[in-house]
């Protein structure tokens, strides 16, 4: 016999309590607890049953990689997706999820069979209308209108297609459950069991993920333990470049990224992301290169500064794609150990193509493009990267070898780095610096 259940789940972060709160005890978020019933029902799940064994008894299964039709998208997965893989694929309204997948699943249709594309949020005709624009008219793409999970994982059994497409994931709902399509129990529901049917059938799954308003993925923390690899889609909507970032991987290595451009005819990858985001660069005062790496691959980017007079008593501190709080403590530093004055002055920080950098390795590119603005000098064609310390020294970073020889690949003649990251490489000279003062005099 079935038994229901009432609890209370917070839609933030999904933490449950068997009585209402006001307040989030997990996330602090406020009237964020709703409640829920539940039904718990095992029909329809396998069950098969394990063993425990010594590690050195299990075989590794060598993963057979699948091309999603971009090279730049195959690279940042490590390789091509597995099969069984689940992938979560997350940006912001209108950035070109859908556009992106439409065009993976043409190339996949005709490399490897019939795609699945579960459209829970647009109607066929409108899916028709952009396949249409985009050129995709693979004869093995079909198109479900479905939101029942139940109903979904009854075709996929029927189909046994090649690949999953689900837009969004936000949008199933699962008949075991009384919660509405969306909430946390839903969302979690829907996600572990379509994960669990795709693994055991082989089949990889992309699953879209809605953001909410601070740009994180909505629904429960959950959503991105239960998948294999998290994709973040960034870029701004009215610009024409779009990044793909893997923030985790269970398949390769995270932190590579793809870059797209945005045409009337869909994405065109960018082979050359380095060349990309610096083929507009002027060099002016304030701007400084710097090799940015998460994975495998460092991409050169443009780190910008600029420095006015404040027009108010509280001077400005503006950032896009850095931490505004990481770029107050550079500001602290620069003015106690290298007497670099920035209290009467707006500053303003941003990081070319609308990447996000969280490293902490911009440190001394940031802090050398704020001097080079203060000073109104040109830094010139260095390459600058290292972590900056509060006391002002200058510490080392991962992937030192990687970023060099990235920007020498692409002419860079000169670079400033942690003393400890200090290497020999032909044709390029490196000036190792251990406190923020040394690298400042290397500038002006």
């Amino acid at each position: 016999m079935k038994k229901e259940k009432t609890y209370f789940v917070c839609q933030e972060c999904g933490y449950s309590s068997p009585k209402w709160l006001g307040r989030c005890p997990s996330c602090g978020a406020w009237n964020s607890m709703v409640e829920e019933k539940e039904i718990r029902s095992l029909s329809g799940r396998v069950e098969i049953k394990t063993t425990p064994k010594p590690l050195h008894l299990w075989e590794e299964q060598r993963a057979i990689r699948l091309s999603t039709g971009f090279e730049s998208l195959d690279y940042a997965l490590g390789g091509g997706i597995v099969k069984g893989q689940v992938l979560l694929l997350a940006g912001e309204p209108g950035i070109g999820k859908s556009t992106l997948l439409l065009q993976v699943c043409e190339g996949f249709s005709k490399l490897y069979g019939p795609v699945l594309y579960v459209s829970g949020e647009e109607s066929p005709s409108q899916i028709a209308l952009r396949a249409k624009r985009l050129r995709v008219g693979s004869e093995s793409l079909l198109v479900f209108p479905e939101t029942n999970l139940e109903e979904i994982l009854q075709t996929l059994r029927e189909e046994r297609p090649s690949l999953l497409v689900v837009d969004s994931v936000q949008t199933l709902y699962s008949s075991s459950l009384e919660s509405s399509p969306g909430s946390v129990a839903q969302v979690r529901e829907c996600t572990f069991r379509l994960s669990e049917v795709c693994k055991e059938l082989n089949i990889p799954v992309f699953l879209v993920g809605q953001v909410n308003k601070e740009g994180v993925l909505a629904g429960p923390k959950v959503l991105e333990h239960i998948v294999d690899t998290v994709l973040y889609f960034e870029g701004e909507r009215f610009n024409f470049y779009r990044v793909v970032k893997a923030v985790k991987n269970r398949f390769g290595e995270s932190g590579n990224m793809a870059v797209f451009r945005m045409t009337g005819q869909g994405l065109e990858e960018v082979q050359e992301p380095s060349a990309f985001f610096l083929q507009e660069r002027v060099g002016s005062p304030g701007s400084v290169v710097f090799p940015h790496t998460e994975g495998s691959k460092p991409v050169l980017l443009e780190v910008q500064a600029l420095t006015i007079q404040a027009l108010y008593t509280t001077p400005q501190r503006k950032t896009q794609g850095f931490d505004p709080n990481r770029l107050a403590l550079i500001l602290a530093v620069l003015e106690k150990e290298a007497k670099v004055f920035t209290r009467d002055r707006d500053v303003f920080v941003n990081v070319v193509g609308g990447v996000s950098v969280e490293e902490p390795a911009v440190d001394l590119a940031v802090a050398l493009s704020v001097v080079s603005s203060v000073k109104d000098k040109p830094v010139g064609d260095l390459l600058i990267f290292g972590e900056l310390g509060l006391s002002g020294e200058v510490r080392s970073v991962h992937f030192a070898q990687e970023r060099l020889r990235e920007g020498l690949r692409f002419g860079f003649k000169r670079a400033i780095v942690p003393e400890g990251c200090r290497v020999e490489l032909q044709g390029l000279e490196v000036l190792g610096v251990r406190h923020i003062r040394e690298a400042i005099e290397f500038i002006i």
